[in-house]
């Protein structure tokens, strides 16, 4: 069993305000590398964190013999091509999600993946929950019967403001926009709870603000902001003739929502951002509220469900790593990824011709 686990990070945005302060908790886990784009920004990221070692060359934190884990928190556009490296060094890899910018990079680094026989994982931390994982569990005892209909709700105002500047969530290049960053975690939590795939989208992406400023002018915003999906699932173990709906909106107020719903053929139930759980069987007309359990939280940011989920993540990630383990119960993995990602290059098909598209 390895005693330490020394973890490398390229990206200063997300890993900054989330990832490093989960490992930093836990223990046997020292931050050793930083890489950003920016030196100034991998400089103060590594002062924050203790990390001996930070650069603008990204190659260096992945190829240092003291980093066992690399933490890739880029924007997509960038994952396949460090994930690669990543696994040609050796190293186990979290990728952010979505896991690439099209199925055919996502088959190129699951192939990676096996041949490299290292922990891979996509994050998902919203699996890691106790209220969604007390959830699905239900949901596979029967508690609300087979699932008729699955709905997913995310709105979040902060884009909606065209003050905010141009950057890499408006370009389609860089993979930005909500179906990418949003509707990734959409897909697999349906994914994940239901046990099943997507057998069919339609899907509509709209741009709401169109321009963003930029330099001294402005530029053209290339992505979505909104991200509505009809979706048919595959016939499981508790699906039949199921359906979905799901609407993302990084321009929607004023409170946040993060919300995923189920209508089974015996009740319902709905699991809120932080994992609270409700139920109600079909002969009742109130919730009742399930008792679960609440992860710490990261002081400082707001509690959206993604912190405390990774608090709940990362000791599982350094665990296995000393284990010399290659899976992590509940843990999304690359091959989750490319299902992920079959899904979001139909929703962008089913967009652009205005038709369903089978998957």
């Amino acid at each position: 069993m390895a005693n330490s686990v020394g973890i490398g990070f390229i990206g200063t945005g997300f890993a900054r305000r989330v990832q490093i302060p989960a490992f930093r908790a836990c223990e046997n886990a020292p931050i050793v590398s930083i890489a950003s784009g920016s030196l100034a920004n991998a400089k103060a990221t590594a002062e924050e964190s203790g990390a001996e070692h930070f650069t603008d060359n990204w190659r260096e934190t992945v190829e240092r013999p003291d980093v066992d884990l690399v933490c890739i928190t880029t924007p997509p556009n960038l994952h396949r091509e460090m994930v690669l490296a990543a696994f040609a060094a050796g190293k186990h890899v979290l990728a952010e999600k979505p896991m690439a910018m099209n199925v055919a990079e996502a088959e190129t680094m699951v192939a990676a993946a096996r041949a490299a026989g290292k922990l891979a994982l996509i994050d998902h931390e919203l699996r890691f929950l106790p209220g969604r994982q007390k959830a699905k569990a239900l949901l596979h005892l029967g508690e609300i019967g087979k699932v008729r209909h699955a709905k997913y709700t995310f709105a979040a105002p902060h884009r909606g403001e065209q003050t905010q500047k141009w950057d890499w969530w408006s370009s389609e290049e860089a993979g930005g926009g909500a179906l990418g960053a949003i509707g990734s975690h959409v897909i697999d939590s349906f994914h994940w709870f239901l046990e099943t795939g997507v057998e069919a989208v339609d899907a509509q992406l709209q741009t709401h603000i169109k321009e963003r400023p930029f330099g001294d002018g402005t530029r053209k915003v290339e992505t979505d902001d909104q991200v509505n999906m009809l979706l048919r699932f595959r016939d499981g173990d508790i699906t039949s003739d199921t359906t979905g709906l799901v609407s993302v909106s990084m321009v929607e107020g004023p409170e946040y929502v993060n919300r995923i719903e189920f209508v089974g053929d015996e009740g319902w139930m709905r699991v809120g951002h932080r994992g609270d759980l409700f139920i109600a069987k079909r002969s009742e007309t109130e919730w009742t509220e399930v008792d679960v359990d609440y992860p710490p939280s990261i002081e400082g940011i707001f509690e959206s469900g993604f912190p405390s989920g990774f608090m709940a993540f990362a000791p599982r990630i350094v665990d296995a790593i000393q284990k010399g383990e290659s899976t992590i119960p509940d843990a999304a993995t690359f091959e989750d990824g490319l299902k992920v990602q079959r899904v979001l290059d139909a929703a962008r098909e089913s967009s652009d011709s205005g038709r369903r598209v089978s998957i």
